[in-house]
């Protein structure tokens, strides 16, 4: 860390944002130094000492953003971009110090075009304020993920996130239309307004799911759609995990366009669907919904309805779907999320309809096979579907970790080792929207192979001095 960082660098840099958005009180590093990723919370937790920036800066525009970049990149400064801080995989924290730059002053809706159906608004916005006004004008952004009250629209696309409604509107990179992101120099780049065209290569999929390692994203324009008309939510009981995912597959290559599939299987059916819904019930629990105009969504249903029949799957009726569309949410905070003492992890991954089953066979083999007699467990459902393939939103789950840091942090590593390698070696990838960040950084290069040279290279032109959230995504560098 260079040795002006607390005096020319915050002067500087003091001179952008003004003195009242430039910390670096102990209590303010702490804040940053841990995020919804496991193990800095355990090291909160045993007290032991969690990485920290050098200071936290609060740019209030998209010019201040970039020239806050263009300081950090002259002295070498490391800039950690932060949005709501709810990430899982490490992807904020500031292992080698620098700047935290906190995107949450740029919170501003800039347009509503109810003609071209676009929302454009700076990416610091809280996605529930964004889908709150929308909402007000019987419009929708339709991503609807877990963390929308504490996430921001740039912390929405940087990890290429998925929503509980994707499998019908499909992931936040798939409803954004355009990004003005801040380079590492200082430059600000906007890409066209029109996201599908034939005028050369598309640039701004280079900033979904690099993280902030190639820049800061300051603003997006993203999809919007009208509220539906009607929602139909219901709920069917299978047999197995196989019945119930060809059921799924069949309505996904049918393109039944359904709102949501959501797949439990046998453990996750008796132990959460249990416990959050009130449901006892043994056998593999899903979910299925259709929305928009209410005969087209009739008819889907029934549609769907039929094949699940034809599958051996038992009707459950309405009011299990909709009590699930109720509380889709308590599955992901207190008292039913998992917390610490626990020891735990989202392994999740996704593949090919010709190759998911194995891997939800084989990583439960593994993961229960080797960690068994520790007492850890392993659940799964199938949450987010695409016309070729499905998610597998798996865990494993420890009741109580190790009491030494130490242990608990090695035994960790070892389970989303295991995890990792056996999704990989069946055809999966290392995450399906939760991104890579810290913590799945060391997996990159066998994700991609021969092709990660190429990677690095983009990386190489665009950071040159690798200042952008370094030790993430597989980008290992140091500023220099």
């Amino acid at each position: 860390m260079p040795a002006d960082l607390s005096a020319g660098v915050r002067d500087a840099l003091t001179a952008i944002v003004g003195a009242d958005h430039v910390r670096s009180e102990p209590i303010d590093q702490l804040i940053y130094s841990v995020d919804s990723y496991w193990l800095p919370q355990m090291w909160l937790d045993r007290g032991r000492r969690t990485p920290t920036p050098g200071l936290i800066v609060y740019p209030g525009s998209a010019d201040e953003v970039a020239r806050v970049l263009a300081v950090a990149d002259e002295a070498r400064v490391p800039v950690v971009p932060w949005g709501g801080g709810s990430g899982t995989q490490g992807g904020a924290l500031p292992i080698h110090g620098g700047l935290i730059v906190d995107t949450k002053r740029l919170d501003r809706i800039l347009e509503i075009n109810e003609r071209s159906m676009y929302v454009r608004a700076q990416a610091g916005i809280n996605g529930g304020q964004l889908e709150w006004a929308l909402n007000d004008r019987g419009l929708t952004l339709p991503h609807y993920p877990a963390s929308a009250t504490c996430a921001t629209l740039g912390g929405y696309l940087a990890p290429r996130g998925s929503g509980t409604i994707s499998t019908k509107y499909g992931k936040a990179e798939d409803l954004v239309m355009n990004l003005e992101v801040a380079l590492p120099g200082g430059r600000l780049v906007r890409t066209p307004l029109v996201p599908n065209h034939a005028s050369g290569p598309d640039f701004m999929r280079l900033f979904l799911g690099t993280e902030g390692t190639f820049g800061v994203i300051t603003e997006a324009t993203m999809r919007i759609t009208r509220l539906p008309e009607t929602r139909l939510l219901r709920a069917m009981l299978f047999k197995d995990v196989a019945t119930g995912l060809e059921a799924g597959r069949q309505m996904m290559v049918q393109r039944l366009d359904p709102l949501v599939i959501r797949m439990y299987d046998p453990r996750s059916t008796g132990l959460l669907v249990k416990r959050v819904l009130g449901y006892e019930l043994q056998g593999a629990y899903m979910i299925i919904g259709f929305d928009g105009w209410a005969d087209i969504a009739a008819a889907q249903e029934q549609r769907a309805l039929a094949i699940c029949a034809s599958l051996g799957a038992r009707d459950l009726g309405r009011e299990p779907g909709e009590r699930w569309w109720d509380h889709r949410y308590d599955f992901y905070y207190p008292p039913h999320t998992l917390h610490l003492p626990a020891l735990y992890g989202t392994i999740e991954t996704v593949s090919t309809f010709d190759r998911i089953e194995e891997i939800y066979h084989a990583k439960k083999a593994a993961i229960e096979g080797t960690y068994g007699h520790l007492g850890v467990e392993y659940i799964g459902h199938f949450s987010h579907w695409f016309p070729w393939g499905a998610s597998l939103y798996d865990r494993f789950l420890l009741k109580d970790a190790p009491p030494a840091p130490e242990d608990a942090e090695a035994l960790h590593n070892q389970i989303w080792d295991t995890a990792v390698t056996t999704s990989l070696a069946h055809g999966g990838m290392i995450n399906e929207h939760h991104g890579v960040g810290l913590k799945l950084s060391r997996f990159m290069r066998a994700q991609y192979g021969d092709a990660w040279p190429l990677l690095e290279s983009i990386k190489d032109a665009i950071d040159p001095h690798h200042i952008m959230n370094p030790g993430k995504v597989g980008f290992e560098r140091m500023p220099s």
